[in-house]
């Protein structure tokens, strides 16, 4: 019988997909607890807290392996594990990795130990047999669309790249253009980031020319989109969805921003490096590629050393 397993994380969906990505990927069935700080621990940060259990209720805390992420899922973790829990820490911890009994980490992140794993991209739920029953659902449903087809994955503002109107519409006019001069046809999802207006912008001038933008109603088409394009845009922003559309068949372009960030320059070198993304540059780019996802060989190495 398989031992209970648990996520504990703040309610991000960014980092629930990592860590339920990584716990899939080991084998569990994971159960996943959302972790929202109490006043006054929420006003400080999570690494200075003298009762990380105590700050998100936890007083009685489960039994069974934990997989934690972020800086607060690493405070909690460190604490349960002085408690003996097994502990494995998403995305580096912002603290002593001798806390805890495994640390995956991204290659960016530009740590190591006996205790930590490395992976070039992000973790992540985009496993082929989840594309494969996604494709089933969606292609039909995008079956109108000229082929090739291209899936926009975009992003939005977060502190080191700018996505608002001016630079949607600047990016929805190389849409625009994809559309008329290539003939391809394209599905659009925007992300919890996406402002409205930047949103706006791209989905008036998709829709003009016969594209589909998701309204963010209904069932959510994302693994259908990467399932079924031909080819996938994403803009640079995102680490998580460069990562989940580099774990496809498809050729991924890269759309600028105006910003910079040096995580997001050591994430990218190894995907140029490879062949295995490019930057878009307003026409239709296609070559033949294969899928770079980490997240399967890092679940077996938790298994392997963990015993499980």
């Amino acid at each position: 019988m398989e031992a209970e397993s648990w996520i504990l994380t703040e309610p991000y969906a960014g980092l629930k997909a990592q860590a339920l990505g990584l716990a899939e990927a080991a084998g569990q069935s994971p159960t996943v607890i959302e972790l929202h700080p109490r006043p006054p621990f929420s006003w400080f940060s999570a690494s200075v807290w003298p009762s990380p259990l105590r700050a998100v209720g936890l007083s009685r805390p489960p039994d069974g392996l934990m997989f934690t992420a972020g800086g607060t899922g690493a405070a909690v973790g460190a604490a349960l594990r002085r408690r003996g829990a097994r502990v494995v820490q998403v995305q580096h911890p912002r603290m002593s990795l001798r806390k805890f009994d495994l640390v995956v980490a991204n290659a960016h992140d530009r740590i190591s130990g006996p205790n930590v794993i490395i992976t070039r991209n992000a973790l992540h739920r985009a496993r082929p047999d989840v594309l494969e029953a996604a494709r089933i659902i969606w292609a039909p449903r995008f079956s109108h669309l000229p082929r090739p087809l291209v899936a926009v994955l975009v992003g939005g503002s977060n502190g080191r790249f700018s996505l608002g109107a001016e630079q949607a519409g600047a990016l929805a006019r190389q849409l625009g253009g994809l559309m008329t001069r290539d003939r391809v046809g394209i599905v659009m999802t925007s992300s919890r980031r996406t402002s409205p207006e930047a949103h706006e912008a791209l989905r008036v001038r998709i829709e003009s020319l016969g594209g589909w933008v998701w309204n963010g109603e209904g069932d959510n088409p994302y693994f259908g989109m990467l399932a079924c394009a031909d080819v996938i845009i994403v803009t640079v922003d995102s680490i998580s969805m460069i990562s989940e559309a580099a774990a496809t068949r498809a050729p991924v372009l890269l759309a600028g921003l105006p910003g910079r960030s040096r995580r997001n320059k050591l994430f990218l070198k190894d995907f140029l490096d490879e062949g295995r993304v490019r930057h878009f540059t307003g026409r239709m780019d296609w070559w033949p590629v294969t899928p770079l996802d980490d997240t399967p060989a890092a679940g077996q190495e938790v298994r392997r050393r963990l015993g499980i």
